[in-house]
């Protein structure tokens, strides 16, 4: 009986084992492991394909339909020293059964061990992984139970991109930081339509402080040089950046321009030190709404006005809410509806503005679907303001604006 119990014993041991391999359909290697290449895995197909697709009625008449195609992800095999952040690839070798991490410059990747052998792993390059300065050791780490192997892989650097910004509005010596990634590569910053250049003032690959010049522009794009696998390359931001030195403001640097005043109906309004939106700036321009007051707060030039100019193309501005999400109408002398308590404005007038945060807005003007016609009833405009439709339950509510213009 007791040989019995010990064979038993031993048989469930080697079971246990058996299950254990047979999980992962092979039985990893216990010896050193080793790396002899690195596969990519798929590429995008940029190429268009088109789907044509017949459907039938109770009549028998045929409808084609064709539909476009492209960016495929597609199988794609090939050898390759050097990968991007968050893309996947194929590692080959040896005794890679029994990994525990795998690192690109450091930054641990995961990887799912039912898509391994133990001559593969297929991992996918964690976006956090430093691609420059001196943590950009262009090492791929692969540890096992069974010791580590290190192999040199590149990590391409991607061209800076900008997730958020401080400001889209600059001017001769303001700042505005960049968040986003790239940034640690960036050699200089251009500015589109321009030969001047913005002055980095610190850098770090989440983060861009930039310090920028005196320029002739209106509007223009960041022209990114950054440095990538050893080449100087060059990107243009998406974002669209304002020059308010060239543009025609209203409420700029701590003050009213231009002959503007405040023509708020509640008070306290005009310029005041409880907010600001710019840079190094201490004031802007307050507008109190009264709980259920339908008050119009804004401002207005009497003399010598705004003069309808076919060279504005936008009308510009910083906003803090106040207490809770409101809905304010954008109204002018001017405009459709002009400067009054418009309760059917249309969308192009309506602007949400979230509570307790400065939100940026950049509103096309002319007299086409989607613009605003700041001039719509004559070209000599003399107000500018945001009507609050009161409702019950209204509470009193305070805003700012900061940064108000017209852009060229």
């Amino acid at each position: 009986m007791k040989k019995i119990l010990i064979l038993l014993s031993a048989t469930l041991v080697v079971l246990a084992a058996c299950r254990k391999y047979n999980s992962l359909g092979y039985t990893p290697g216990t010896g050193a492991p080793t790396i002899t290449s690195v596969h990519t895995w798929y590429k995008t197909d940029s190429a268009v394909y088109y789907d044509t697709i017949v459907t039938y009625n109770s009549a028998g008449d045929t409808t084609l339909t064709v539909n476009a195609r492209s960016n495929q992800i597609v199988p794609f095999d090939s050898v390759t020293d050097a990968g991007n952040l968050g893309q996947t690839y194929m590692i080959y070798g040896s005794n890679l059964g029994s990994a525990v991490t795998v690192a690109f410059n450091g930054a641990s990747a995961y990887f799912n061990r039912a898509w391994n052998t133990d001559n593969s792993i297929l991992v996918t390059i964690p976006s956090n992984t430093p691609t420059s300065g001196t943590q950009a050791t262009d090492t791929l780490t692969v540890t096992t139970l069974h010791g580590t192997v290190r192999y040199h892989f590149v990590v391409i650097t991607p061209p800076p991109t900008i997730t958020t910004v401080s400001d889209y509005d600059f001017w001769g010596g303001s700042q505005v930081t960049l968040h986003g990634a790239g940034f640690a590569a960036v050699t200089s910053v251009g500015l589109s339509g321009s030969s001047a250049t913005a002055t980095i003032v610190s850098q770090v690959d989440s983060l861009l402080v930039l310090q920028f010049p005196t320029t002739t522009v209106n509007r223009c794009n960041l022209v990114f040089t950054y440095t990538s696998g050893g080449n100087a390359l060059t990107t243009t931001s998406t974002q669209e950046f304002n020059d308010l030195d060239n543009a025609y403001a209203i409420v700029f640097k701590n003050a009213f321009q231009n002959a503007w005043v405040d023509a708020s109906w509640s008070g306290p309004s005009g310029i005041s030190t409880g907010a600001s939106h710019s840079f190094d700036g201490t004031s802007s321009a307050e507008a109190s709404y009264p709980a259920g007051g339908w008050k119009i707060e804004g401002w207005a030039n009497w003399y010598p006005s705004f003069t309808y100019n076919a060279a504005y193309k936008y009308l510009t501005f910083w906003v803090r809410g106040g207490t809770v999400n409101h809905t304010l109408v954008l109204v002018g002398d001017q405009m459709a509806g002009g400067y009054s308590q418009n309760t059917s404005a249309p969308a192009i007038q309506q602007i949400s503005v979230p509570a307790g945060v400065w939100t940026f807005y950049k509103i096309p003007l002319g007299t086409g679907a989607g613009q605003l016609n700041y001039w719509a009833n004559g070209t000599t405009a003399k107000q500018l303001g945001f009507f609050l439709q009161g409702q019950s339950g209204d509470v009193n509510e305070t805003m700012y604006f900061d940064e108000v213009a017209f852009l060229q």
